[in-house]
């Protein structure tokens, strides 16, 4: 395996990790947003992350 073939090896290991373990954590997202889900409150027009109404 030549240099120019390791490398281009590692580059898409590295992309296809990436892209799993941001499939990984979109699934924990989704998952945690149906067991916490939001108040009502923020539903209805407060925001949640320091915004100020």
């Amino acid at each position: 395996m030549t240099k120019l073939e390791f490398g281009l090896t590692m580059t898409l290991v590295g992309m296809g990790g990436t892209l799993l373990s941001m499939w990984a954590l979109t699934l924990v997202m989704r998952l945690l947003r149906r067991l916490f889900p939001e108040k009502a409150a923020a539903q209805a027009g407060h925001e949640g992350l320091g915004g100020q109404s």
